[in-house]
């Protein structure tokens, strides 16, 4: 539901049309979250690549989670968790966790941060990914019955980190515009 339907006066009559592109609007993190996972996977050809689906996952879950948590709903991300175990060949319930753990943080601290510059967010975002890395190898070493060279893990870290401003900026442009039900 839009801002301007909540509140009583006059407003446009809500149609089939209006209704659709609220859902959409409301639709769009969950879904642009799939695609950038999905895009992730595409072939390019580069050293390191497999480490790209954990890192756009938590990127986009911890941006939605801040900027419009009603729309990461807990269902949408472990929805987003359990693809991530699929596509990633990861242990069963690890993305899942993993990310309904970063969607937590973000919803702890989201009145804290939306008041932050970028690099404060940034920063902050920096943080987690490194303890949700740190999550990931413990929980995946838990479940294979032993010892992950942590090197991967760490280099996932290092590229999330590095990965959140090209992939928080278009995000953050959609959010304002295509993406805000207040528009609707």
């Amino acid at each position: 539901m839009a801002l301007s339907d909540r509140f009583p006066g006059v407003r446009p009559q809500l149609t089939v049309g209006r209704r659709l592109d609220i859902v959409w609007r409301h639709a769009f993190p969950g879904t642009t979250s799939l695609l950038l996972m999905l895009l992730s996977l595409t072939p390019f050809g580069f050293w390191g690549q497999a480490a790209l689906l954990p890192t756009v996952a938590l990127t986009c879950v911890w941006f939605w989670s801040l900027f419009r948590p009603a729309a990461m709903a807990p269902p949408v991300v472990f929805l987003i968790g359990v693809l991530l175990d699929l596509l990633g060949y990861l242990p069963p319930g690890v993305g899942a966790l993993t990310m309904l753990t970063t969607h937590g943080i973000a919803q702890r601290l989201r009145r804290i941060l939306s008041r932050q510059g970028f690099a404060v967010v940034w920063l902050i975002f920096i943080t987690v990914a490194c303890g949700i890395a740190a999550m990931n190898w413990a929980l995946v070493s838990l479940l294979t019955f032993s010892l992950v060279p942590p090197a991967p893990v760490l280099f996932q870290a290092g590229l999330a980190a590095a990965m959140y401003p090209a992939v928080a900026i278009p995000l953050s442009l959609a959010h304002r515009s295509i993406a805000d039900p207040d528009q609707a």
